[in-house]
């Protein structure tokens, strides 16, 4: 029966080193202190660690804001389907409907989406109203799309001012402004000119 010889490793590897080279074990336990040590420490990552939350904190409270604002934009795509009847409107007669019926559209309660309740037409301007799947931020809120007219070229294109944007440069804006959206809910389009950006 053969046992095996192969002697247990030391716990002090210096031990190794022949009796007489006390500079080389020196040299030699330097190193091999030096190479065990060469890992992250438990404070240091958690320093790495507590600068890693740190900086999120900072960017967190913009997150939802953008998110918002990203789902607004989304969202008043439904005035698409308003638009058309109200520039036809005025292309043609040079008035502007005064509500949905004078444009041809159902009641304002039934142009929905997931974060619209209503789109009402009000002499020509759209007022949309959140509701329904939409942020309580924004829910009940209204924001504005107003026609922006050329009032002796009718054949000029409706341009549509959002929310408290200002009116392309020659046009008149109808229509009232009822947006009540806080303004760092709004996408850039629909921000005054004067708004800092987020």
């Amino acid at each position: 029966m053969l046992h095996s010889t192969t002697p247990a490793m030391p716990a002090d590897p210096s031990t190794l080193l022949p009796i007489g080279s006390s500079r080389v074990r020196r040299r030699f336990l330097q190193a091999f202190r030096s190479a065990r040590q060469s890992g992250f420490s438990l404070l240091e990552l958690m320093i790495v660690i507590a600068i890693i939350v740190i900086l999120a904190l900072i960017a967190l409270p913009g997150v939802p804001d953008k998110l918002i604002r990203e789902r607004i934009s989304e969202a008043i795509k439904l005035a698409d389907i308003v638009k058309p009847p109200i520039a036809t409107a005025w292309s043609t007669t040079g008035q502007l409907p005064v509500d949905n019926a004078a444009a041809g559209l159902p009641v304002a309660d039934k142009i929905v989406n997931d974060m619209i309740s209503s789109v009402a037409v009000e002499s020509g301007a759209i007022q949309i109203t959140f509701g329904n799947k939409a942020n309580v931020a924004i829910n009940g809120k209204v924001l504005s799309l107003r026609p922006g007219v050329v009032a002796d070229a009718r054949i000029v294109p409706v341009s549509w001012v959002c929310g408290n944007s200002d009116p392309p440069g020659g046009m008149t804006v109808r229509g009232l402004n009822k947006t009540n959206v806080a303004e760092r809910y709004l996408p850039l389009a629909c921000r005054a000119s004067h708004a800092p950006a987020p």
